[in-house]
């Protein structure tokens, strides 16, 4: 216990004596520590000092040098802007200069022009004076040539201008003939190339088929059971057919007349078939007449589809197929129509092949221009127009009913296929044998032609020739000059167009010559 308590105070006594001497040590490293950091202050201080004084320094003389710098660039911008400001009065000066001689140049020229529209005012006045003076002069001239003439102004303006006109006309003719003359070296030849190939591709028969209204008899004896007891057989057929049986003194024949063609073909079918069978009483007429009829309504219908097949052309409405059908026994001058359709269509189609034009559509139009034939005796009005109408009910496009009704003029042609379908429809239609004419109406279409050609001034005399194809006018030399004689041929060719009407086309020929006479003695 005591040996404890020693050992503590010796502890205690050992800590606090080296309490005292880390106080005494720390108080002395402390004091060192102070005085050191002090010197070190000082110094720090006095570097620092130093330090700002050298800055200070080295500011002054960059803030004196930037000042000057910016001293001598003001100076010298400022020296420039002098300059300039030098050049631009200089620059002013001289503009000012320059606009005071503009304005003393421009009052020189005002009074100038003072003066001359002063000079102008007073040869205006002089010229009107004279203006004044020349038309009483010209009055008093044309009043002496008027009594000297003996033509007043406007019959003087009449004669002068009759003699312009004269003069106009006879330079127009030069130039239409040159024009004509050199369209007709291409034109022409073309023209006929394109028809003679069309001719020779189509060599269609040269007489056509008639429609033959005679029925052959085996013998005489044939006419007494034609007749029938009291002429019951007879009337029978008539009444079945609406046709006329002529029986007269004519030799194994009797004679079907009546206007409907297709009757005709079936009263023409029934007698025969009724001669063949032998057993001819009103019964059997009426029967046969019915089986006949069928007959020819079938025949009708294939004759129009076999056209359509021959031309290629297909789409035609049944009724307008029956409608070409009926042309079969429709003639025309003695033309039967159904031909000359087919023609027509073929030429049609090698001409619009020449010209690059649709073949199909020319045959078309070529097939369908005629059809107004077929019902013309049962419809009023041309058959140009019938058709047309017809051709417009049954579907068919306007450029081919514009083509059917444009190709006799009932309208202008204005289109290829319309002036294609004229071609065709005369050239079918003038060739030789095509057509047939009545003897008065040749001489008539003649005479017509020769008179229109002696109503103009200065024609002579005048001959129809090449059967009513040209017409020869002879003129008066005296009264008709070379360049007047194309004018005339063309003025004959549209009377002639405006009052006639004929097949294919007809050559106005105009013929003027000079002649001479003398007598040696």
């Amino acid at each position: 216990m005591k040996i404890d308590l020693v050992l503590i105070i010796s502890v205690l006594l050992a800590s606090g004596i080296g309490f005292l001497v880390g106080n005494l040590l720390r108080k002395k490293l402390s004091d060192s520590m102070v005085s050191t950091a002090e010197n070190l202050a000082r110094k720090t201080l006095e570097d620092a000092k130093r330090q700002a004084e050298n800055i200070t320094k080295e500011a002054s003389l960059q803030a004196k040098d930037v000042v000057y710098q910016a001293k001598a660039e003001f100076e010298r911008e400022t020296k420039d802007k002098r300059r300039d400001l030098q050049a631009l009065e200089k620059r002013l000066q001289q503009k000012e200069e320059n606009l005071d001689k503009k304005v003393i140049l421009f009052d020189q020229r005002d009074a100038e022009m003072f003066r001359k529209e002063q000079v102008v005012t007073a040869r205006e006045q002089a010229a009107a004076q004279k203006e004044e003076k020349l038309g009483q002069l010209m009055e008093e001239q044309r009043r002496k040539l008027e009594e000297i003439s003996g033509m007043t102004a406007t019959e003087a303006k009449k004669v002068l201008m009759d003699s312009l006109e004269n003069e106009a006309k006879h330079d127009a003719a030069k130039r239409i003939k040159g024009i004509e003359e050199e369209a007709r070296e291409t034109a022409d030849k073309k023209s006929k190339e394109i028809l003679s190939l069309a001719i020779q591709r189509y060599a269609g028969e040269y007489v056509a088929e008639r429609t033959v209204s005679v029925v052959a008899l085996p013998s005489d004896e044939m006419k007494g059971r034609i007749i029938g007891r009291e002429g019951r057989n007879i009337r029978a057929l008539e009444a079945a057919t609406g046709i006329d049986l002529i029986i007269d003194d004519t030799p194994e024949a009797v004679i079907l007349s009546g206007f409907n063609p297709i009757r005709r073909e079936v009263a023409k079918l029934s007698l025969e078939k009724l001669i063949a069978d032998g057993r001819i009483h009103p019964g059997r007429i009426e029967e046969v007449v019915a089986k006949a009829t069928e007959e020819v309504e079938q025949a009708i219908r294939e004759a129009g589809e076999q056209a359509a097949f021959d031309l290629g052309v297909h789409g035609i409405h049944p009724e307008v197929l029956k409608l070409i059908g009926r042309l079969r026994y429709r003639t025309s001058y003695s033309q039967n129509v159904y031909q000359h359709s087919l023609e027509v269509a073929f030429l049609c189609g090698i001409m619009a092949a020449e010209l690059g034009v649709n073949v199909k559509q020319a045959k078309r139009a070529g097939l369908l221009h005629d059809l107004g034939k077929a019902v013309d005796h049962e419809v009023e009005g041309s058959h140009a127009v019938i058709g047309a109408e017809l051709a417009k009910k049954y579907g068919e496009s306007p450029k081919i009913v514009h083509a059917i009704m444009a190709h006799h003029e009932d309208e202008k042609p204005s289109s290829v296929l319309a002036v294609l379908v004229q071609a065709a429809d005369a050239l079918s239609g003038a060739r030789p044998g095509a057509r047939r004419e009545m003897m008065e109406t040749y001489v008539k279409r003649l005479d017509d032609l020769e008179k229109i050609a002696s109503s103009f001034a200065g024609v002579s005399t005048s001959f129809a020739i090449q059967a009513g194809r040209e017409i020869r006018v002879m003129v008066s030399s005296e009264e008709v000059s070379d360049d007047r004689t194309l004018i005339l041929a063309k003025d004959i060719a549209k009377k002639i167009e405006a009052e006639m009407t004929y097949p294919g086309q007809i050559k106005v020929n105009v013929i003027r010559e000079t002649r001479a006479t003398e007598y040696a003695r």
